[in-house]
């Protein structure tokens, strides 16, 4: 049997016992090291994530170490080799699929989400779902997929060197894009509502910090002369700032959307046409985006420690979405431990 932490219901978290899954042709034991909590196990533990079914096992952000490898697995996939997880499925014939963007595949299912997750003592996975990595440290394995999709979201808004960025919401995936823009060498706006997180917006590349509001947009304007940014990133979901995000975006500019809302958006679509935007949504991440990520995090050794807010051991994982749920303003990134 395998020790778990299920969502029961809202607002509800058990340990439970389940059944070990049989090792197959082609996959990997792995024992869960460190999971991240994302913001869709937050949403899914208050009852706002459509996409879910209850009772389900959260956590898709994983770091692990090989128990052991089934029949044809490559030999490279040895017994304690460190590994982080692509927790996305790809059906391989959909039209995502078909155009090479595994990461939007119609019929994906993410674990933690459409599928149980890593929250457990262990979980099998094929062994192309499998990154080894012995650079990083464990930690920090668990901050690669997150970052990930920021990084996805840069290279989905083609943000060039010298170019002006600004990022709505400052949260782990907004952090990511902030990492990326700056990386590829942008001058990004980071706007949020926590001066913590503003502050370490600042600390990871930032050129300018504003605190959320009405008047982002006048403030944007003033600190690009008028014009706004080339590149607007929506990394929170809310209906204001799916608005925002086209009005900060200049004349012939891109507007990126990575969160989604969960109320309808009612726009002013002339702006669309008047300033010929480029507006994209962005989904997941490609493994191409977790290799960028792991070169990024070598580069900022311990500094990434800064990423974390808070660190549960796993016999105390039923505190943590009650806690992150309390602190949400100021939390950026809650991670599980078995030590």
């Amino acid at each position: 049997m395998v020790k778990a932490l299920r969502i029961e219901s809202e607002n509800v978290t058990r340990f439970a016992e389940i059944d070990a899954a049989p090792l197959l042709p082609g996959h990997v034991r792995v024992r869960v090291r460190h999971v991240g909590l994302c913001g869709s196990d937050l949403n899914t533990f208050k009852g706002l994530n459509p996409l879910v079914r209850l009772p389900r096992i959260p956590g898709h952000e994983i770091g692990g170490e090989i128990i052991e490898a089934g029949e044809g697995v490559g030999a490279a996939y040895a017994a304690g080799k460190r590994v982080i997880v692509l927790p996305y499925t790809n059906c391989g014939e959909c039209t995502s699929c078909r155009k090479g963007r595994l990461n939007a595949c119609r019929y994906n299912k993410t674990l933690g989400v459409q599928q149980d997750g890593g929250l457990a003592d262990e979980i099998m996975l094929p062994a192309e779902k499998l990154i080894l990595n012995e650079t990083l440290e464990p930690r920090h394995l668990t901050l690669v997929e997150p970052l990930s999709v920021g990084f996805h979201a840069v290279a989905r808004g083609r943000v060039e060197a010298g170019e002006t960025v600004a990022v709505l919401g400052c949260g782990m995936i907004g952090m990511g894009v902030l990492l990326g823009a700056a990386a590829r060498g942008a001058k990004v706006i980071a706007i949020d509502p926590s001066a913590e997180k503003r502050e370490l917006a600042l600390r990871f590349g930032a050129a300018h910090v504003l605190p959320s509001g009405d008047d982002v947009v006048e403030k944007v304007m003033d600190l690009t002369g008028g014009d706004g940014v080339d590149v607007a990133f929506e990394a929170v979901g809310l209906p204001l700032t799916f608005t925002q995000a086209v009005d900060l975006a200049c004349f012939a500019g891109r507007v990126v959307y990575v969160g989604y809302s969960k109320a309808p958006v009612t726009y002013q679509t002339q702006f669309f046409n008047l300033k010929e935007l480029d507006i994209m949504g962005s989904r997941n991440a490609t493994l191409a985006d977790f290799e960028a990520v792991i070169g990024h995090l070598e580069k900022l050794g311990s500094e990434a420690d800064s990423l974390i807010s808070k660190v549960f051991p796993f016999a105390e994982a039923e505190e943590a979405l009650p806690y992150w749920d309390v602190n949400r303003n100021d939390v950026l990134k809650v991670i599980i431990e078995r030590t």
